[in-house]
């Protein structure tokens, strides 16, 4: 179990517009500041959020952690949750607290979340980091019943390895990611990109982060593929891996 004691504690942002209430922790520091974009069902109390929040401080870095709506300790309930909605959040969040440039750090279904709020947010990026990244997992994650049924409006619960819950996807949830799949098209960003991957991955296929390597518009793209790692990457090697790669991103204008 990943220990959190050490956690400051969560401190809370209302949304322009419906008031919903987004928790974040935040740390002051040398920018660009390090945002953590937790995976589907995620938060940002998990090994790598809080290893990467250890690591800024130790290193004066900023650094900006985030529950979306529905998620940790945030308000709002999760079958309400879009791609869209969290977008919004995050946009919000880092111009309201750090409105300099920034690096952004994507996990999982947080990986495609970076790249939507990169492509929307353009110069301040200054870097990427995805982790086992999975953009237009709604499509090549569900077969074609499961993607029949969410079409038709109904709810699709699938296998959980990590929980005794098996995991929805509710079909606001997948209809609107639908819109925004991104591997068909070139994505245009032209930041650093680093992508790393277990290549035993059973959820997200590793060959995802070579095809997005490929649509990236930046000529800075690496691919670190871990052969005996998995989806989460959380062995302390990865994590040791991850702080490295974020370590030696250039350090941008």
């Amino acid at each position: 179990m990943n220990d959190t004691s050490d956690l400051p504690p969560a401190e809370f942002h209302r949304m322009t517009g419906d008031g919903r209430r987004v928790a974040y922790r935040r740390q002051e520091g040398r920018g660009p500041t390090l945002v953590f974009l937790p995976g589907y069902m995620s938060d940002m109390r998990g090994s790598k959020a809080t290893a990467l929040w250890r690591w800024a401080a130790e290193q004066g870095r900023a650094c900006l952690l985030l529950d979306y709506s529905g998620c940790g300790e945030s308000g709002g309930t999760f079958a309400s949750g879009t791609l869209t909605r969290w977008s919004e959040e995050v946009q919000e969040l880092v111009s309201v607290l750090a409105p300099g440039p920034l690096v952004l750090i994507g996990s999982s279904m947080g990986g495609w979340l970076m790249l939507l709020v990169a492509e929307a947010l353009g110069a301040r990026v200054t870097g990427l980091v995805g982790i086992a990244a999975a953009p237009d997992f709604t499509g090549w994650g569900y077969d074609a019943a499961e993607q029949g049924r969410l079409a038709a409006g109904h709810t699709v619960h699938q296998h959980n390895p990590y929980g005794p819950e098996p995991t929805p996807t509710h079909p606001a949830f997948w209809q609107d990611a639908q819109a925004l799949r991104l591997l068909h098209r070139p994505v245009a960003i032209t930041a650093p990109v680093r992508l790393i991957h277990g290549q035993r991955d059973a959820d997200v296929p590793w060959e995802i982060s070579l095809r997005l390597a490929e649509k990236l518009r930046s000529d800075d793209i690496q691919v670190t593929l871990v052969k005996d790692g998995d989806h989460r990457l959380s062995r302390a090697q990865d994590i040791a891996l991850l702080l490295q790669v974020i370590a030696a991103l250039p350090a941008g204008d």
